[in-house]
């Protein structure tokens, strides 16, 4: 699905953020992990079907009021192969429910690596000539640094399938001024990638008005937000930090433009633990923040 669905979606629901599943077992409540660990003991196994449970959980509680969902890939594979199912198969129950999914995988290399990233998360594997999906997102988030010979494969997906992707620009991390805000012949480093997200996409934009090719600025750093919603104002931007890095609703309005889209907000342990916050169970908590976030939001954006 491409930035087309995404912004239908966002369109749909009201509703510009996207919930990061983040496979964290500390954030899964004790009768979920304790049913597993019961059953399979104290192993990878347990922990990825307390993290499936917890996932279709939330889904389900979410998929009428948020439009995406963003799993970090990182925390799949830290359950090893189990981890790589529960990753698969929450992407395919998000779809079930109408959902969009970027998968969080900050990938790169070159060549035919880069092609086999594109194709695991964006495309199909070839087995005996036949073509099979593999994990089956609707969009990645990459790393540039390599150029575009890493960038291409990713390309060549979106432009096949009709999918998306989300480069690295300004992250919301404290140090990302080491390199993203250093002079490059004139401008900050974040500057230069901004332009080249915009020369990528421009051969992949949409009837929405948005290219395929989007960019990930973070919420915790407004003024570098706004420089670069000027210098891309057709891609769609990934906007992490708001809630629990410290970024409040003001931070992200920059990141929008004058019609209220562009942007999409992220929020994972604020929705995944609102219940650690609440006398609620996890599914509402979860559902009472991500409606929270919604209006606080759509509010700062009017």
């Amino acid at each position: 699905m491409s930035v087309n669905t995404l912004v239908r979606n966002i369109k749909a629901k009201g509703n510009p953020t996207v919930a990061g599943l983040d496979a964290r077992l500390e954030y899964i409540p004790a009768h979920i992990t304790e049913k597993y660990t019961a059953e399979y003991g104290c192993t990878l196994k347990a922990a990825a079907a307390s993290m499936m449970e917890f996932n279709k959980g939330l889904i389900d509680a979410l998929c009428d009021v948020v439009p995406a969902i963003k799993p970090q890939a990182a925390y799949y594979e830290l359950l090893g192969p189990e981890g790589a199912v529960v990753l698969r198969d929450t992407i395919a129950y998000a779809h079930e429910k109408g959902m969009y999914v970027i998968a969080d995988i900050k990938r790169n290399d070159i060549g035919a690596t880069a092609s086999a990233y594109a194709q695991a998360y964006l495309g199909e594997t070839e087995v005996g000539g036949v073509s099979l999906p593999v994990y089956g997102s609707d969009s990645v988030t990459v790393n540039a640094y390599l150029g575009t010979d890493g960038i291409e494969p990713f390309l060549k997906e979106c432009r096949e399938r009709a999918k998306s992707m989300y480069i690295l620009v300004k992250t919301s991390n404290k140090s990302s001024g080491e390199f993203q805000n250093r002079d490059m012949e004139g401008a900050p480093l974040f500057v230069r990638m901004a332009e080249k997200v915009a020369e990528w996409g421009a051969e992949l934009m949409t009837e929405c008005g948005y290219s395929e090719v989007g960019a990930v600025v973070g919420a915790t750093y407004p003024e570098e937000q706004e420089i670069v919603r000027k210098l891309i104002p057709h891609s769609y931007f990934l906007v992490p930090g708001y809630g629990a890095q410290g970024a409040t609703a003001k931070d992200i309005a920059n990141a929008f433009n004058d019609d209220g889209l562009g942007a999409i907000v992220n929020s994972s342990r604020g929705i995944m633990c609102a219940w650690k916050k609440c006398d609620l169970d996890y599914q509402e908590a979860a559902r009472a923040e991500a409606i929270r976030m919604r209006d606080d939001i759509v509010s700062a954006i009017r």
